[in-house]
């Protein structure tokens, strides 16, 4: 009796089997590229600081790969486009004439800018910090020993540092984005961290990372945006991480623009932590890049913590975008609020995953979360997946999303009102849109992003 066997399956498998060693090595190619750590720009404990977790990234890293769609966290997300270029560290930083175009005049005295992960002390400008205040770049501040250990404490430590590209970003660590406000302090001006990017005729990765720290008492407000350096910049790959910490009662107000070139690749992870009585509202907008990933991860750490995250997506063409948050409770009284908006245009495509856990310690928790979405094409799409844990038994959480195109009943209102057909619709986006702008506390950067949003074509 013959037996024949198909050879189908042993295909595919050899298939998967290279697709899986090229994401090995590509990895393991960008970890090669990385820049060398200048120890003469520090102080040795900093120097020994930074390569210590250098060190400790990349053997995390070096047993990791690239994630595919195989994997539920990125089952929406091909990565594909990203593993088909090659990417170079830029080594050196870019003069250019001014920085008008990213200028908020709210925080004309109190920015810090880098290009191309590199800090840009000829158009950073800070000044009128409050004594114990401090905004700058690791590299260039002048820290006491006890601030020092502060640091060690918190530089690399929120959970899922394992996670691949914050591996690959801890692993490549040259410099970090500082702010830290000391007990009791209120900013009046907003602090605001400006990370450009830029590629021509070679394709760079970039790798900034912040570190915000707000002692107890302390309260500002943070506009941290990502852009482009040249209107025509080609292809370039910007991950990034922000690690921030609130103390017992600390405030923060934190504005998150990802405006990067059309050709781009933006990935990008915000880790926070807060203690009992914190408070911590997140405006997360997300523009550019051809493909892009918000990883946005809240720890609620103490009793009667408040979240807010506001975000708002609006993409077009052939554009990826991608927000993924967890809030994780751990203690009673926590209370968070959640209102993603995308707007998708042509052959666009977004991905929504919001997840919040509740285990039994958190009684008594309030959450609430929403995820609405206007398809303004027949060819967009969107992947929405809310999602609550929830073993305590005393709380009050919900969750939802919506999917839908422009209301005609309510283009038609409008057009009865004397609006062409097009002006009804803008009308309609515009006020979509608004309601996540007009969260923002700073009137300059509410009515660039407004702009931003009305320029858009329909």
């Amino acid at each position: 009796m013959s037996i024949q066997v198909s050879t189908v399956p042993e295909t595919a498998a050899g298939a998967l089997k290279a697709s899986s060693d090229h994401r090995y090595t590509y990895l393991a190619t960008l970890l090669s590229q990385r820049p060398a750590l200048e120890t003469p720009a520090f102080k040795p404990d900093v120097a020994a600081l930074l390569q210590e977790l250098r060190d400790r990234a990349t053997a995390q890293a070096h047993e990791l790969a690239i994630p595919s769609t195989r994997e539920e966290e990125w089952r929406f997300t091909d990565l594909s486009p990203l593993l088909q270029t090659s990417f170079q560290a830029t080594t050196a930083c870019v003069s250019f004439p001014d920085v008008v175009d990213w200028m908020l005049p709210e925080a004309a005295r109190s920015r810090v800018v880098f290009v191309s992960g590199i800090y840009a002390p000829h158009v950073s400008a800070i000044a009128n910090l409050p004594p114990g205040a401090i905004v700058g770049n690791l590299a260039s501040l002048s820290l006491s020993e006890p601030q020092l250990a502060r640091i060690r404490a918190c530089l690399g430590q929120q959970p899922g540092a394992e996670e691949v590209f914050t591996a690959l970003n801890t692993a490549s660590l040259t410099d970090v984005a500082v702010v830290w406000i000391p007990k009791n302090q209120v900013l009046e001006v907003p602090i605001h961290l400006v990370f450009l990017s830029d590629a021509q005729e070679t394709a760079t990765i970039s790798q900034p990372r912040c570190l915000v720290i707000l002692e107890s008492g302390s309260s500002v407000t943070l506009v941290e945006k990502y852009a482009a350096l040249t209107p025509n910049a080609g292809v370039y790959f910007s991950n990034a991480v922000t690690e921030i910490w609130l103390e017992e009662n600390a405030q923060l107000n934190h504005t998150r623009v990802q405006e990067d070139g059309s050709n781009a690749f933006h990935i990008g992870k915000t880790a926070i932590a807060q203690a009992r009585s914190s408070r911590y509202t997140c405006n997360a907008i997300s523009l550019g890049a051809k493909l892009s990933r918000h990883n946005l991860e809240v720890l609620q750490t103490g009793e009667q913590t408040e979240t807010t995250l506001n975000g708002l997506t609006r993409i077009r063409d052939d554009q990826v975008s991608d927000t993924h948050s967890a809030i994780a409770y751990t203690k009673p009284y926590g209370k968070s609020r959640q209102l993603h908006k995308c707007i998708i245009d042509d052959q666009a495509r977004a991905v929504f995953n919001g997840k919040v856990s509740v285990p039994k310690p958190a009684q008594l928790t309030d959450a609430g979360q929403l995820n609405r979405n206007i398809l303004l094409s027949p060819k967009a799409r969107v992947d929405t997946k809310p999602q609550l844990e929830i073993t305590a038994d005393n709380v009050k959480c919900s969750h939802g999303a919506t999917v839908s195109q422009l209301d005609a009943e309510e283009v038609f209102y409008l057009q009865s009102r004397g609006l062409d057909q097009a002006s009804a619709q803008k009308l309609l986006i515009d006020a979509f849109a608004l309601e996540i702008i007009n969260q923002i506390p700073v009137p300059s950067l509410q009515n660039k992003l407004a702009d931003h949003v009305e320029i858009q074509k329909l």
